[in-house]
């Protein structure tokens, strides 16, 4: 954190602005100062101007002042900030009144030759104003951040001190008792580091977070069963080494968060990510490309060891047993391809230097052209092989056969076959490991690569402890605790193959230039509110067990929604009404999905029950559009489409009728939020099965219709179709949430005004 800025009337660039909701609390009040500099610029204004300025100037200062008595009711509810938030505080006031002063009519004066009247005086007044009051709002914003990550970092330490006492507990009364409380001390966890994930502008950090998020989740319940199967068997050495590696594990995930939170420089941050094959096309590209601009930005010889460095790391690729004949040889005369075509570029370069060409000559331009795209080649190789081996690897492990020979060995005591059974699981796990590593090469960003570490060694780590927990229940066959300890861990497995499943399909997303960002989630509390305002009454939540249990089906529904996306992104029209009510659909999905992680806006169940009866009403839209749609089919056509908008209307309703009953108790609330979501699943796999169908028709009969249409009519709905996609940037799609520009830009307008 940098020094305080209040002293003096620069901004303070240090303050660097790391979430996204201190950079949207401020984006409003950066407009508002932008539009009173602008107009600086400009000394003569109309009457019916200088209203307007004197208006926004002066609701600039009482917005000010409400932030401020914010900021003033943090300092005292939080004695470690109380002096710098003060200082910030006061220098916020102040130039909230200075600017409420520059602004003021009654400060203008008449002009004597056109009967308008001349603002801003004073010059360089405004521009120091306005950069005071966002150098201390912003320091105010950044120390209020502060209190969030201090709630993180208790709410870490309560984990870790209940954590210690689960692990030395004696006695199943004990250990139940302190369950209890370690399970709502983790739910609280994961809320704050749920919003606080979200909120993160570093898409590694987000990534990482997620990562030792999803770690912590899957862990707890295998510590319940882990505890319990060790207290029930204290002297079986399996049954203690599979709940050590739970324990171990939980805590360097907790540690993990808190690094991210506090960006710590510890060896975990400090790690360095693998060198991926796509980054190293991407670096050697770029590296040609600049020679079309300088001939001389770097040496013959560079550009080939940068080129022998790529290739050593395809060896990934070829030397892997599961590599076939075929693929290997595809690699290998890419990789060659690639050698010769950058030896004549190489030539034609140094033929170009030999007479002092400026820039590249028309044989280095072709050189380039071909260099680039043998490249391009190598690398859609890489990832055709690594995408296919994925896929195919998830067809074969789909069956989980390992997983039900080790469950049936273990509870038949045969501790041959449980060995037997291991040998065959740790192949697997083996495949799985260099699989996510082939699919780290050709992921295409940071954050999908640490993503593909995460399954890496979660893969890595989960193998051995279903191994160790099917030797428990091989030794102990008529435990029932053992039992449903394998049970869970190779629960935890078949997540992992899911959560691998989805991961495929963003690096294919990424790949083909698809790339749907979801709505960011804010964390900071928005002026008008302070940090007592974050203990706020509860609703029902669900405890750690609890959403375990949702997992499964969160995770059902984030497939689903993320499937939907696909077939929409297929149709021509997208501002279709099928097509935009479908994506709300899949949105609304997902934030239930969300919901059963402990993430996202859906805090509590009544916020999941409102989610659920929105949903319904958007689906009884869309089951409207599809009457309308089908007004144009043919009676087969039609008889197909409205027997699916039928199926549609029904489980709408019931999904509104069972969020609008009220229910009492725990038990009755937990089976409302299990029908809600599987009906939500319901619904989501019709709109899966309609939207291609309609797809298809809805070409059928645009295609007919346009045939009958001019050539006239064609480009005039060629046209028409531009601004509406221009139109969806500005209200913000595709565009991480932000429909105005980025501070930075703004920021830079200040600096460039100021100059002036």
């Amino acid at each position: 954190m940098a020094s305080s800025p209040c002293g003096n009337s620069n901004f303070d660039s240090g303050l660097e602005i790391k979430t996204r909701s201190v950079e949207q609390t401020l984006i409003p009040l950066v407009s508002q100062i932008t539009t009173l500099i602008n107009h600086k610029d400009k000394p003569k204004k109309s009457e019916r101007t200088l209203v307007a300025i004197h208006r926004v100037g002066q609701a600039v200062s009482v917005a000010v002042g409400r932030f401020v008595a914010v900021g003033e009711a943090i300092a005292t509810e939080n004695q470690e900030l109380k002096d710098e938030m003060g200082q910030a505080c006061f220098e916020a006031r102040r130039a909230g009144d200075a600017i409420a002063q520059l602004t003021d009519v009654g400060s203008a004066l008449p002009s004597q030759t056109d009967g308008r009247v001349t603002v801003f005086s004073d010059r360089t007044g405004m521009v120091k104003a306005a950069r005071l009051l966002l150098s201390s709002v912003t320091k105010v914003l950044v120390l209020a951040d502060r209190i969030v990550i201090k709630q993180i970092i208790t709410s870490r330490n309560k984990v870790l001190v209940t954590l210690d006492h689960l692990e030395r507990v004696s006695t199943f009364q004990e250990f139940v008792q302190i369950f209890s409380q370690f399970g709502n001390e983790m739910v609280e966890f994961a809320h704050l580091t749920g919003d606080r994930q979200n909120d993160l502008k570093d898409e590694k950090k987000k990534a990482r977070m997620a990562a030792a998020r999803a770690v912590l989740e899957k862990c707890t319940m295998m510590l319940l069963t882990a505890s319990k199967t060790c207290l029930r068997h204290p002297d079986c050495e399996s049954a203690r080494i599979n709940k050590d590696a739970v324990f171990h594990r939980m805590r360097c995930a907790l540690e993990q968060v808190i690094e991210i939170v506090t960006e710590a420089r510890s060896c975990g941050e400090n790690k360095i990510l693998p060198a991926s094959i796509y980054n190293g096309i991407k670096d050697f590209k770029s590296s040609v490309e600049c020679l079309r601009e300088n001939l001389y930005s770097l040496s013959p010889q560079g550009m080939g060891s940068q080129l022998e460095a790529l290739v050593e790391r395809t060896e990934d690729f070829t030397d892997s047993a599961y590599t076939s004949h075929e693929q290997r040889q595809a690699i290998l005369g890419l990789c060659q391809l690639a050698r010769q075509d950058t030896q004549q570029l190489v030539h034609a370069w140094v033929e170009a230097q030999s007479v002092h060409a400026k820039e590249a000559t028309e044989d280095m331009e072709v050189a380039i052209l071909k260099t680039c795209q043998s490249v391009s080649d190598l690398r859609r190789e890489l990832h055709k092989v690594a995408v296919v081996r994925a896929s195919d690897l998830l067809k074969v492990h789909g069956e989980q056969l390992p997983l039900r020979a080790l469950k049936a060995a273990g509870a038949e005591g045969n501790l041959e076959a449980v060995a037997e059974y291991s040998h065959t699981l740790t192949e697997q796990k083996e495949q799985l490991v260099e699989t996510c590593r082939l699919l780290c090469h050709v992921s295409g960003t940071e954050p999908l690569e640490i993503t593909c570490i995460h399954a890496e060694e979660t893969f890595h780590v989960i193998g051995p402890q279903i191994i160790s927990a099917a030797q428990t229940l091989a030794l102990h066959p008529s435990s029932k605790i053992a039992k449903e300890n394998l049970e869970v861990f190779c629960e935890a497995w078949e997540s992992q193959l899911c959560d691998m499943a989805l991961l495929l399909r963003e690096i294919n997303d990424v790949f083909e230039g698809r790339r749907g960002d979801k709505r960011p989630y804010l964390s900071l509390p928005r002026p008008g509110k302070h940090s007592a305002n974050l203990k706020t009454a509860k609703a029902v939540k669900l405890d750690a067990e609890e959403q375990t249990s949702m997992a499964k089906l969160g995770l059902e529904l984030r497939l689903l929604s993320s499937d939907v996306d696909t077939e929409v992104e297929k149709w021509e029209e997208q501002e279709h009404d099928i097509v935009r009510q479908s994506q709300s659909l899949a949105s609304m999905a997902y934030n239930m999905h969300l919901f059963t992680r402990g993430e996202g806006l859906l805090k509590t169940t009544l916020d999941l029950f409102h989610q659920a009866e929105v949903l319904s009403e958007e689906g009884l839209q869309l089951c409207s559009s599809l009457r309308t749609f089908s007004t144009q089919l043919v009676d087969e056509e039609k008889t197909v489409v409205m027997t699916e908008m039928e199926k549609l209307v029904a489980l709408c309703q019931q999904l509104q009728m069972g969020a609008k009953t009220p229910v009492q108790g725990k038990t009755a609330t937990f089976q409302k939020v299990d029908s809600s979501i599987q009906t939500t699943r319901g619904i989501l796999t019709v709109v899966l099965s309609l939207l291609p169908l309609c797809n298809k028709l809805n070409r059928k009969y645009k295609s007919e219709r346009s045939s009958l249409g001019s050539p006239q009519d064609w480009r005039e709905r060629q046209d028409a179709s531009t601004p509406v996609k221009e139109e969806g940037a500005l209200n913000g799609k595709n565009s991480n949430g932000f429909s105005v520009k980025s501070l930075e830009q703004h920021m830079a307008g200040l600096n460039l005004l100021e100059s002036k």
